[in-house]
């Protein structure tokens, strides 16, 4: 069964901007809800989908850093096609190292790296998550199990540089963040079992604007937008966009 893939969004709120961007292996869905909450606020929101993202796992290998990161600079360039002057960006994983990314290389009024990795535990681990990604894929393209390994053989064969290239992204956007002035609301799942929680207080430690906030949502995990403290989190990201010199 083809399954159909997610589509990038734009919802039309008003003049206020908000660009939204999904992590490794994720897709618009990831931040959906957060782009209809802000919508309902009286902000336009728009998500892309990254190059390899949100289609069968094969194509993720023949992409990497580069071609997402000119998918995030697409998606920041059609908020300002639209109008949009003031952009605020708001990342889950990958797209909080994008966010962050971002704001030391475009103008950008203010920054929500969510759970962000500032650095990897291995790339064993990544390579592991990778394959989960995959196997889960072709369950849901209700494969058999005989065809479901057949397939996860063959894509084990396939070269993952993709991997060491999103660690050189980390580290290089690590380097960097003492270059970020826009106001930054950190946010960190306590219970995330992908990154090493303490990138949290790296990123903090390391922004230099004077308008900082790190908030930790105690019974969380890694994709915070679709978890319980969901609603929290909209309530709290929304509070931190009012604030911003819109």
């Amino acid at each position: 069964m083809k399954l159909a893939s997610p589509q990038p969004f734009t919802f039309t709120g008003g003049d206020r901007a908000v660009l939204l961007l999904h992590g490794f292996t994720g897709n618009s869905a990831d931040v959906r809800m957060l782009g209809r909450f802000l919508e309902k606020k009286g902000y336009t929101c728009h998500a892309p989908i990254y190059k390899g993202h949100g289609v069968p796992p094969e194509q993720l290998v023949h992409t990497g850093p580069e071609d997402w990161w000119q998918d995030v600079m697409d998606a920041y360039n059609h908020l300002r096609d639209m109008g949009h002057e003031k952009i605020a960006a708001v990342g889950l994983s990958l797209g909080g190292v994008f966010s962050l990314k971002l704001a030391y290389t475009q103008p950008i009024l203010g920054v929500v790296p969510m759970c962000a990795p500032m650095y990897i535990k291995s790339e064993e681990i990544m390579y592991q998550g990778v394959l989960a990604y995959a196997r889960e894929y072709k369950k849901r393209e209700r494969k058999s199990p005989e065809q479901i390994e057949e397939e996860m053989f063959a894509f084990k064969q396939a070269p993952m540089n993709t991997l060491r290239a999103l660690q050189s992204l980390i580290r290089d956007v690590r380097n960097n963040i003492d270059m970020i002035y826009a106001p930054t609301f950190v946010v960190q799942a306590r219970h995330d079992e992908m990154i090493n929680t303490d990138s949290a207080n790296i990123i903090y430690n390391g922004v230099e604007s004077n308008v900082k906030q790190i908030k930790w949502y105690e019974e969380s995990s890694h994709v915070i937008t679709l978890d319980k403290q969901r609603d929290e989190l909209h309530e709290d990201i929304y509070s931190f966009l009012e604030q911003l010199d819109w």
